[in-house]
């Protein structure tokens, strides 16, 4: 990318599609950093833990996922670029049981049919619980109906 990304917080970032997994975890998308950013945030309740009781790793990969895959989305530009995951390494460092978690994804290149992301969740107190990056490919938007 060549220039800085649009600031969206004036228009209140791209229109956000409402995915049936982001439905089903109920998880929040913030899409109007002014860097570029994308981020995933989620109250943490019962129906999210694992038979541990700490945040299943299935969910903190999807929010990481997420979080890298809309910051991906959002380097095309002012329009959610439409991306499919490619590859998804992900970390886990520390447990979490409650509270809000926050993911956070950010653009290490963007090309034109490729985009790396990074991707990082931290909890209330900024403590790191996970990292993440992905490999997103660009998909041919669809013609309008």
């Amino acid at each position: 990318m060549n220039s800085a990304p649009p600031d969206r917080r004036a228009t209140g970032g791209p229109k956000l599609p409402i995915s049936g997994a982001h439905q089903l975890i109920g998880y929040e998308v913030d899409l109007a950093a002014p860097d570029g950013t994308a981020r995933v945030t989620l109250d943490i309740l019962q129906k999210h833990l694992n038979r541990n009781d700490t945040l299943h790793g299935g969910i903190i990969a999807m929010m990481l996922d997420a979080s890298a895959g809309f910051a991906a989305s959002l380097a095309k530009g002012d329009d959610l670029a439409p991306v499919l995951t490619i590859a998804l390494n992900t970390q886990f460092l520390a447990p979490v049981r409650e509270g809000r978690v926050v993911a956070t994804g950010m653009i290490k290149r963007a090309g034109r049919s490729i985009c790396y992301a990074d991707a990082e969740l931290r909890d209330a107190a900024g403590t790191l619980l996970a990292t993440g990056n992905g490999v997103f490919k660009y998909l041919a938007k669809e013609p309008a109906s």
